[in-house]
């Protein structure tokens, strides 16, 4: 009874379509964007923002670009941080090389080159799936760090590699402090993620769909898979291209192809696996799971053990402690951490009365 759709009438076509056509949705998702826009730039501090707040929004928006692709269109991709680091390396080149461009076009920018990467390495999918196309998106994985590495025009000829990204300004505004810089990821990444929800009702969305339960039967009442599948590489390559220029900007402060390895991508792909398959919040589930919950496990142990244990000990606890709760999450549900908020707003509809 307390999230009850009943009583709740729609009059148009537009009031049925939309994003949160129940009350009680719309009410939950401005408590939350209040919330982080309004409470938390106060109560927080440096630390929450610039160690824990500003990576786990980077990293859910580079989750829902994956989840566009692999969750929504069926494609498996093992290459989520090659297009992070384009992305990074674009907004880099892009501000160093166009005098006077904005940081907000640099980004945009960054993600349409990283885009435009993602339908080169998407082409292999026009044949193969599967497996066998994860294994080609770990080879662009690979080739893109290869590249980046290797030719010294995209580090702006610096002998070390790493170089530091431009400070970001905006109309004449300096991004400079942890909390400005939260701010400006979290409007970047609400925005994304709310074009992002529109995108998958629409009709590309629902062709994505198609093509993820059976691209056969997708193909056969009419859905073109080549334009189907290059737009979801498309779509899922630009939200990472964001992300990774976010990365380098609002996180690191450095442009450096380092950050943005194998183990990037696994712990993206990881993300969206525990947080829910074809699901926006999922994406955030899922980055909250992988980003929050070791800090919340290393406060824990600090706090009920006493200090004579050792810090290895404490530290292969809590990674003992985490890989148990990501069994047993996948183990009580195997479609992620969404499909658990999906059955508690259905107990919801019904309390208090029994099923």
């Amino acid at each position: 009874m307390i999230y009850r759709e009943a009583g709740q009438f729609q009059t148009t076509y537009s009031g049925d379509m939309r994003i949160f056509p129940i009350r009680q949705d719309r009410i939950a998702a401005g408590l939350l964007l209040g919330i982080a826009f309004l409470v938390v730039p106060f109560v927080g501090n440096d630390y929450w923002f610039g160690a824990i707040l500003i990576p786990f929004l980077i990293l859910s928006l580079a989750a829902l670009g994956l989840n566009l692709l692999t969750g929504y269109a069926g494609q498996i991709s093992l290459g989520s941080a090659a297009f992070m680091a384009v992305g990074a390396f674009a907004a880099f080149n892009l501000m160093l090389r166009v005098q006077g461009l904005s940081v907000l076009l640099a980004f945009a920018g960054a993600g349409l080159v990283a885009a435009g990467v993602g339908l080169v390495f998407g082409l292999p999918s026009l044949r193969i799936k599967g497996f066998y196309l994860a294994v080609t998106s770990l080879a662009a994985q690979f080739s893109i760090e290869w590249v980046l590495t290797r030719f010294p025009w995209f580090t702006n000829h610096n002998p070390s590699g790493v170089i530091s990204a431009q400070k970001i300004v905006i109309l004449g505004l300096r991004f400079d402090t942890p909390v400005r810089r939260y701010l400006l990821t979290l409007a970047i990444v609400a925005l994304l993620a709310l074009a992002a929800k529109n995108l998958v009702r629409s009709r590309v969305g629902r062709a994505w769909m198609a093509v993820r339960d059976m691209d056969v039967a997708a193909e056969v009442i009419g859905i073109p898979m080549l334009r189907t599948k290059l737009t979801a590489f498309a779509v899922s390559s630009f939200y990472c291209g964001v992300a990774g220029a976010l990365w380098a900007f609002a996180y690191l402060g450095t442009v450096e192809p380092q950050a943005f390895d194998l183990n990037r991508s696994f712990q993206i792909l990881f993300m969206i696996i525990i947080g829910g398959m074809g699901s926006i919040l999922g994406s955030f589930l899922g980055a909250a799971f992988i980003v929050l919950l070791p800090i919340l496990l290393n406060v824990a142990t600090h706090a009920l053990l006493p200090a004579s244990v050792s810090g290895s000990l404490t530290s292969n606890l809590e990674l003992i402690v985490f890989g148990g709760l990501i069994v047993f999450f996948l183990a009580l549900e195997p479609h992620g951490l969404a499909r658990l908020w999906q059955i508690g707003k259905e107990k919801l509809r019904l309390w208090p009365f029994p099923h």
